[in-house]
């Protein structure tokens, strides 16, 4: 894509895609893009979101109509480059404890061997990663970790996991997923960990926001164990300049 493509969605909605496919800069791009919308706030905008490479915003076209609110946005576009511009500030480096391998993560020797690693080269792979929060999708909080290195893309199986606990850490396609709830996935479970990602009691439900960085440190199973029911997981929040 040679230039950020605006895309009508219903009556009230825009989507900015800045590239065709998932890379670092599209991503920054889209998460840079949504937070200079944010302290833009031209009327009549009601909220916004990114994906993995797109900014959406939905706003009123009572308030402003349609075509205004597309000219305003190409105004803003038009300002800078997007797919060169800073990641936004606020962001927070979360160092997450993980248990890999064994019934912790079962599947993590399948994964390795596609990557064409061993077992301790994979997990060493991953800890040494550090991988941005891309976007929050599929179920409520639930992180798309990326992206890892290029021995990590990996397909997704065919034939879908009854069930990953809560807390668990799935591979694929050179990214990594967290799970908010137990649900059946695709992707090859790896790991496991205590973090609670959702808490719908909260004032703030989701624990990850797109654009944070996560740190993978590894821990024995007895180690995982004794982090108990805290709902942080043992995880350490430092912020990010």
């Amino acid at each position: 894509m040679s230039a950020p493509v605006i895309r009508t969605a219903g009556f009230d909605g825009f989507v900015v895609t800045f590239g065709e496919r998932l890379t670092d800069a599209a991503n920054s791009a889209a998460l840079a893009f949504r937070s200079a919308l944010e302290d833009a706030r031209p009327d009549g905008l009601l909220e916004t979101s990114t994906s993995l490479v797109s900014t959406y915003l939905r706003f009123d076209p009572l308030t402003t109509p349609h075509g205004e609110m597309k000219a305003r946005m190409e105004t803003l576009l038009a300002g800078r480059d997007w797919l060169a511009a800073p990641l936004p500030p606020g962001r927070t480096l979360w160092r997450v404890p993980v248990a890999f391998g064994g019934a912790a993560g079962p599947q993590l020797a399948e994964a390795a061997d596609l990557a064409g690693l061993s077992e301790d080269a994979a997990i060493a792979s991953l800890t040494e990663a550090r991988t941005r929060v891309l976007t929050i999708g599929f179920a409520p909080g639930m992180p798309y970790l990326g992206q890892l290195p290029a021995a990590w893309d990996i397909p997704r199986q065919t034939n879908l996991t009854a069930e990953v606990p809560l807390g668990g850490l799935c591979v694929a396609i050179r990214q990594l997923v967290l799970f908010p709830n137990a649900t059946p996935t695709g992707w090859r479970h790896i790991g496991q960990t205590r973090l609670r990602l959702f808490r719908p009691e909260a004032d703030a439900p989701f624990v990850l926001k797109p654009g944070d960085e996560v740190a993978l440190e590894p821990v024995s199973p007895a180690a995982l164990d004794a982090i108990g029911d805290d709902p942080g997981g043992g995880a350490i929040a430092e912020p990010l300049p």
